[in-house]
This record gives structure tokens, sequence and C-alpha cells, in this order.
């Protein structure tokens, strides 16, 4: 007998993998922001990702944001932060492993900044599916530009 309790509370696929993302992002050493990021192909994980200070490097979280301290507003002066962008560290995470990532899916908390836009173009994902938005219109230019499909889901 089928358990309709079951099938009524099962996600979508779209609902899973944001799920997983901001569930990556609980990760995340920023002080100002968490986001988290997975890449998927055929429904598979292919990588994933969160922002933070590079790997044996200390947190903000121990050490502090210099970014907070000099009052940089969201989307500026990237070259401050000594953390990672968590679609960074995607792309990272999948050379390390040799998992290409071409023809992915990336499932981001948050709207890919500009820096992180001409990452995601080169390295093949097709298609962003996002929560909430980010500071940085060109990043969206970019990514419309060239034929990476977007799309703005309501948190799940």
């Amino acid at each position: 007998m089928k358990d309709e309790s079951l099938s009524m509370s099962r996600p979508s696929w779209k609902e899973y993998f944001m799920d997983i993302a901001s569930l990556v992002a609980r990760r995340s050493t920023c002080l100002r922001r968490r986001v988290g990021a997975i890449v998927i192909r055929d429904k598979r994980i292919l990588a994933t990702g969160y922002n933070g200070a590079p790997t044996g490097l200390s947190h903000c979280l121990d050490i502090g944001c210099l970014r907070e301290q000099l009052g940089v507003a969201s989307g500026e002066r990237h070259e401050l932060c000594r953390g990672l962008h968590a679609e960074q560290n995607v792309i990272i995470q999948a050379a390390y492993h040799g998992v290409s990532i071409k023809g992915g899916t990336l499932y981001c908390t948050n709207l890919p900044c500009s820096i992180c836009s001409k990452m995601l173009i080169n390295a093949g994902i097709c298609e962003i599916i996002y929560q909430e938005g980010y500071a940085d219109p060109m990043a969206e230019e970019m990514l419309k530009s060239a034929g990476v499909k977007l799309t703005q889901i309501d948190e799940v």
C-alpha cells in the first residue's frame, strides 16, 4: 500500500538540490554571507563548495573580516577578501578531483558575482539556479550573453 504522506512530502529535484546547496552553505566561515554551491549533471552531484578562506589559512570567523572593518559594500573590492566564493570553490574542487563540470547546472544560494560568472562560463556551466540576487548587475548581463540559463527560485 502506498503511503500518501511520503509522496506529498517528496521534494522536486530543484528543491532537493537547493536544499543541499543550503546545507553546504552552513559550512561557510564568512562573517558577512553564507553561500553554498553544488554542480549537478544528470541528477548527480559532481562537486560542492562554500565560501571561506583557503585550506590551511585562518578563518574569518577566527580573525575577523577586513572588508567589514573597512566598511566595503557587498559586491565591491573583491580583492580585499581573504576568502574564496562558493562558486570558485566548487570549480576548484571539481578540478582537484578530476571531475568535468562542463554541461552542468550550478545550484547556488546566491546569484554569482561577475568574477565567478566569468569562471562558470568558461567552465561550461549551462544553467544556474539560485535563491537570492547579488549586487552585481554585470554578472547577470554576462551570463545571459553567454547563453547560461538563469532561474531564480524561492527559498525551499
